[in-house]
């Protein structure tokens, strides 16, 4: 897929340092449990190269058109059958640091979307982030996402008492984002 700045696509071997380099940023990674080795980091990529080879789609690996640079990622992820709103499809990202604040991760969230909603007819999609975390709640916000706060939860994954274990859910209807994005006519 492709926006205006951005390509998504399939992940090639070449994505796999500066991966291992954006997931090793502690600034980067301050809203996950830890920042990952690059053994974790790998594994990370193995298994969205499998959900792709088995759902047709993952959080592609993004880079800038123009320059070829590797952003990080943004794209669909299967939810976690531990998650009491499974089965769901979320949309989601991570982006290296000299890439936050250009709008990248709603531009390419929003191609995500149009996918979600026009190719696979998904009635509906999820993103979760950690209660701290302003910058992906505004993100979901401008994508049109609303949150339910009654479906907020304590992610099975992260430690009991981890600062990052409190988790917020944010839903957006196939109907919401229809309407949202059809031009107005007079």
């Amino acid at each position: 897929m492709v926006t205006p700045r951005l390509s998504l696509r399939e992940w090639r071997e070449e994505d796999r340092a500066p991966f291992a380099e954006m997931n090793a940023d502690p600034e980067v990674m301050e809203y996950f449990r830890a920042p990952l080795s690059r053994g974790e980091s790998d594994v990370v990529v193995d298994r969205f190269v499998d959900e792709f080879e088995r759902r047709g789609f993952c959080p592609w690996a993004v880079v800038e058109r123009e320059t070829g640079r590797f952003v990080g990622f943004v794209g669909l992820h299967e939810v976690p059958e531990v998650l009491d709103f499974a089965p769901a499809v979320e949309v989601g990202w991570r982006l290296a640091r000299p890439f936050w604040g250009l709008g990248y991760a709603t531009e390419g969230a929003t191609s995500s979307l149009d996918f979600a909603f026009g190719a696979l007819a998904l009635d509906e999609v999820v993103s979760m982030t950690t209660l701290a975390n302003r910058r992906s709640a505004r993100v979901m916000e401008r994508l049109g996402m609303k949150r339910d706060p009654g479906a907020d939860f304590e992610h099975p994954s992260i430690p009991v008492g981890h600062p990052v274990r409190a988790h917020m859910l944010y839903r957006l209807q196939r109907g919401e984002w229809r309407a949202a994005r059809q031009p107005l006519t007079a």
